[in-house]
């Protein structure tokens, strides 16, 4: 192995690491609690190193966030791909997604709720972020009917955002989740 690909696969582990430091650390104690001078303790590296994969803090919660779209898109697949039927394949994506917010709710603020620089809606979107998007599209898509797919997968992740982050900050109630979620995908999976 050449020095060089040593090199560069020295710098893939730092980013790596610096990246899990970062989710780790938010789905533990918050995103306030990230820091780089937090994340360089608990890398054992300088600031300088950090400062030398990513531009700051926002860059890590963006690179944070992508990881986290791989995993909302595997688990949407999962959903939709183990459901009998159509309509099935909607209720049990929408469970999933509902799910993941609430079991990763740092990283789901990452992805969504947080200002964070990535291009959605663009054809600059990262590939791993319009996984989890195109998961939500094939899931819709025999149930779309004449609708213009993009949109009525717009609408529908805007509901489900909608629910979960309004549900997460207490201004619906909890008992009544699932039967939101349930309205939710009768008016989608006609």
């Amino acid at each position: 192995m050449s020095i060089q690909a040593r090199r560069e696969r020295e710098r893939a582990e730092r980013e790596r690491a610096i990246v899990a430091a970062a989710r780790e650390l938010a789905e533990s104690e918050g995103w306030d609690a990230v820091t780089t001078r937090r994340l360089a303790a608990e890398i054992e590296y300088s600031q300088p190193v950090l400062y030398s994969h990513f531009k700051g803090k926002d860059a890590i919660m963006a690179a944070v966030a992508v990881e986290g779209f791989v995993d909302l898109a595997a688990d949407l697949a999962a959903a939709r791909t183990a459901a009998i039927d159509e309509r099935q394949a909607v209720a049990d994506v929408a469970a999933a997604y509902a799910a993941f917010a609430e079991r990763r709710p740092a990283l789901y603020d990452a992805m969504f709720t947080l200002t964070v620089y990535l291009p959605f809606a663009s054809q600059d979107v990262p590939v791993d972020v319009a996984r989890a998007f195109a998961e939500l599209a094939e899931t819709l898509r025999p149930v779309a009917g004449g609708d213009d797919l993009e949109t009525y997968t717009e609408t529908f992740w805007s509901g489900l955002h909608g629910l979960v982050t309004l549900m997460r900050s207490g201004r619906l109630r909890r008992a009544d989740h699932d039967r939101r979620l349930a309205l939710l995908v009768d008016r989608f999976a006609r």
